[in-house]
């Protein structure tokens, strides 16, 4: 089977397309066709072996095997299943994450029975299916988990723009929250059409010197940092940077103190949040916001483009032609 694998930390050029042996599904896994998949800001960081830390799981000199093909979102088909599986049959469409596995960067990937995947229900396409998983469900996990976001919170998200930034914008606004967003110039309207009732454009404007104050602020991308947010977060506000060992360390003077609150953690198991996608998705309620689709053999280019940190919403890899 084709797939695209990387051997070597570095820029994008270490990845190359290789054929590998076709899996077959174990006793209690699924064997799904890859339809379409992700390029994530998170796949490109491991690419490079960043941040350092995590070349603990990773590899600390070199990625080891089990992590050399990449993909953490995918969609596709059921196209085989170990005799021990009884939630899926050969030919449904399905989709979902790949965790720590990775993988979905090839043409069939097998996962267990249990892992964070589920049906796509009819309508949308398998790339806005892959699009939407781990945008969504990290969203999700913020808000929801961590955040526990209420009718009448006042919630800003940074980086609202991007694969997470749009679905948590979303998500605060149909959860009946004052959403405001941080993005850059390209991307104010679409913002505001996602549910956003004010847009701070960073380059002409410092949200931090706004005098607004939140009870949440999401920053899906850790540009910023709990000192310079503190100066909006209301009393008892939290800040939810998605990546965040140092920041984790401030959570318990605050919690002392009593005053703005760091929480963080990974989103791992997804099922409650892919049922709740699931949904939204079928009823058309939500808005996939696909920057560019390319084919796997343009992978290269992809994650050169998602290195910029210039993408809107999602880029999606084409593995192979679905219906």
């Amino acid at each position: 089977m084709r797939a695209v694998m990387f051997e070597r930390y570095g820029p994008p050029e270490v990845l190359r397309q290789v054929d590998l042996p076709k899996p077959a599904p174990g006793r209690d896994q699924v064997m799904v066709r890859i339809f379409a998949t992700t390029v994530t800001s998170a796949e490109c960081g491991m690419r490079r072996g960043e941040p350092r830390w995590g070349r603990v799981i990773l590899g600390p000199v070199r990625p080891r095997k089990g992590v050399r093909v990449l993909g953490l979102e995918f969609a596709g088909e059921v196209a085989a299943v170990g005799p021990r599986v009884t939630r899926y049959r050969a030919g449904d469409r399905v989709f979902g994450f790949t965790g720590f596995a990775v993988g979905a960067n090839a043409e069939y990937k097998c996962l267990a029975e249990n892992a964070s995947m589920t049906l796509m229900p009819p309508g949308p396409g398998f790339a806005e299916a892959a699009a939407s998983v781990d945008g969504f469900t990290t969203a999700w996990h913020f808000l929801r988990r961590l955040g526990k976001i209420r009718a009448g919170a006042r919630v800003l998200v940074i980086g609202a723009s991007g694969s997470i930034g749009t679905f948590a914008v979303q998500l605060a606004a149909r959860a009946g929250a004052v959403v405001h967003g941080v993005c850059g110039t390209r991307n104010v309207q679409l913002v505001e059409s996602l549910g956003a009732v004010r847009v701070f454009d960073y380059s002409v404007e410092d949200f931090a010197r706004s005098g607004e104050r939140y009870d949440i602020v999401f920053d899906t991308v850790t540009r910023s940092s709990f000192q310079v947010c503190r100066a909006v977060l209301a009393t008892g506000g939290c800040y939810l940077p998605t990546t965040g060992l140092i920041n984790n360390v401030l959570q318990a003077r605050t919690a002392i103190t009593g005053g703005p609150r760091v929480r963080t953690g990974m989103s791992v198991h997804k099922h409650e949040a892919l049922a709740e996608l699931s949904e939204l998705l079928g009823r058309g309620e939500l808005r996939v916001v696909i920057d560019r689709i390319h084919p796997m053999a343009e992978i290269v280019e992809a994650h050169r483009y998602v290195d910029t940190g210039r993408k809107t919403g999602n880029v999606v890899i084409t593995v192979a032609d679905g219906q």
